[in-house]
């Protein structure tokens, strides 16, 4: 569905996302970065790591502040 959305072969997604370190066209890797920022996936960099933020709801049975809490929670 990612290749679909990103508009690119699925063998160029399968190639991005290859722990061997495949080569992909830096074309490829940014139209997988806009479908996926398009679909509420935002990336974060810091001087502590990368990571990646959601920013729309995923689930329609767990609401955004329910989520948040449990992140907080100590245990």
């Amino acid at each position: 569905m990612l290749a679909e959305k990103a508009l690119v072969a699925l063998t160029a997604l399968k190639r991005l996302e290859s722990e061997r370190g495949l080569g992909v066209h830096e074309g490829t890797t940014d139209q997988v970065r806009c479908a996926l920022e398009a679909a509420g996936i935002l990336f974060i960099e810091s001087g502590q790591g990368r990571g990646v933020m959601f920013l729309h709801e995923t689930s329609g049975t767990e609401t955004r502040q329910a989520r948040v809490r449990r992140v907080r929670s100590p245990t």
